[in-house]
């Protein structure tokens, strides 16, 4: 220690001296503790519900946004599915009445073979549609065109069939662009024209006009449709957009709300005690050689006061801590009582004698079977998961599986797949960062399992 300069000091310099330092110590260390335990104790309470409330906030806006873009894909594809259910449904219809008709009023003609087979033909072709897939392609188009082209042979041997083109409006209005199918539209609706003067004994205005009528409402009304579904689309695009937009924004301003409040119990607690600590120290190193019994007063003050620090970096680690684990949880418990979602069953499993693991371990294990069950809720639709947590001495291992549908998992993971979530490779990275290790394991229609083990060894 430095001696003190001046260690015999006159009455008047006595309030700048060592007294003056401990007692600037003192009150330092009481003040402190008097006021500023509560106040960073209210202030860590209030500033950890608001981080908590932007948390909360930005989930909220992000579950907002996927389940828009989740209603959107289910009423587009719901809708697509029924116009085409319909659509199918109608073209055996008329296909079936037509053959019916045609073999009552014509058995035993030649051609009546002929027409049997281009009807089977017909059928045929009509089913191989899905195979060929919806998108305008080059394979779509010469399935539609050898489609008609069958249809008209079958038109000009037995005219009964020419009401099957009225399913075939809404093929060609779903696989041409709209100039193209209206002109075929046009083209099948004369044809269907002709075919019916032919069957009449006499000349009727209704076969002239009525199917005209019946193929221009088809087509406004299935372009009436398109529009409102593009306009729908449009809408939700912009409703996801908007909402992501908002989640964004909600998890920044959560951020730099959770960054203040560390700042500020950082500056309340762990830098006053380190204030104070030094000024004790200080007013020691002053007095050691003439004052041995105030400097050891001052130390003890500040070993005091580092005790207390280290509580409070305690505490303030405790509230960065999941609050499933606050207060001493178990972890066992906290997975336990984890779940899926109303429609999926989750069973909890442990296996092995728990051990005593790191809180990081701990806080990792629980994020990583929260992101799993959400993926399971999300993208598997299982109606069962299991979670099993083995301690297996040297590791601690957690299983996720599911009965779900399943999927292909590419051999390399790729940062850049495209895809919604980021659960996997947020799984991943936690895992790695404690030395572990991911193993995934899934097939189409076999259910996924999801496997993190974690050493219990330090990674050094």
């Amino acid at each position: 220690m430095t001696p003190d300069p001046n260690p015999n000091p006159t009455p008047a310099e006595e309030p700048t001296g060592p007294g003056r330092d401990a007692g600037a110590g003192r009150d330092a260390g009481a003040g402190r503790d008097a006021g500023g335990d509560a106040g960073a104790g209210a202030g860590r309470d209030a500033g950890a519900g608001a981080g908590r409330d932007e948390a909360t906030a930005a989930l909220g806006a992000a579950e907002g946004a996927e389940a828009a873009d989740a209603v959107g894909a289910h009423t587009t594809a719901t809708g697509t599915r029924t116009l085409a259910a319909v659509t199918h449904a109608a073209f055996f219809l008329l296909l079936g009445a037509s053959v019916a008709r045609f073999l009552l009023h014509h058995p035993g003609e030649p051609r009546t073979p002929w027409v049997i087979a281009l009807g089977a033909t017909l059928a045929l072709l009509y089913v191989l549609g899905p195979a060929v897939g919806a998108a305008p392609t080059l394979r779509r188009l010469l399935w539609l065109g050898v489609v008609v082209a069958t249809w008209v042979v079958l038109v000009l041997l037995a005219p009964s069939f020419a009401w099957c083109a009225v399913p075939l409006f809404y093929t060609a209005l779903r696989t041409l662009p709209p100039r193209a199918a209206v002109v075929l539209v046009a083209l099948l609706t004369a044809l269907v024209v002709a075919a019916q003067l032919r069957l009449s004994p006499s000349f009727d205005p209704n076969l002239l006009l009525a199917p005209p009528a019946v193929a221009a409402l088809a087509t406004a009304v299935f372009v009436h449709m398109e529009r409102q579904t593009r306009a729908q689309r449009t809408l939700i695009d912009d409703l996801i957009r908007t909402r992501r937009e908002l989640a964004a924004t909600e998890r920044r301003e959560g951020t730099l709300a959770e960054r203040q409040r560390l700042s500020m119990e950082i500056h309340d607690t762990l830098a006053q005690h380190l204030s104070s600590q030094q000024m004790l120290l200080q007013a020691a190193d002053r007095t050691w050689d003439s004052d041995p019994a105030t400097a050891r007063a001052h130390v003890r003050t500040a070993t005091d006061t580092a005790a207390r620090g280290l509580a409070e970096a305690r505490r303030l680690v405790h509230d960065l801590a999941p609050p499933e684990l606050a207060g001493g949880g178990r972890l066992a418990d906290a997975l336990r009582a984890l779940d899926a979602g109303p429609d999926i069953e989750v069973r909890f499993h442990l296996e092995g004698t728990p051990a005593a693991l790191p809180d990081r371990a701990e806080s990792a294990l629980l994020r990583i079977a929260q992101g799993a069950l959400a993926n399971v809720r999300e993208h598997s639709g299982a109606r069962t998961a299991a979670l099993t947590l083995s301690f297996l001495g040297d590791q601690v291992v957690l299983d996720v599986a599911d009965d779900g549908h399943g999927f292909t998992e590419p051999r390399e993971p790729r940062a850049d797949a495209p895809g919604r979530g980021h659960g996997l490779p947020a799984i991943r990275a936690r895992v790695r960062q404690l030395g572990g290790t991911v193993t995934l394991e899934s097939a189409p229609g076999e259910g996924t399992v999801l496997s993190a083990a974690i050493p219990l060894e330090p990674v050094r």
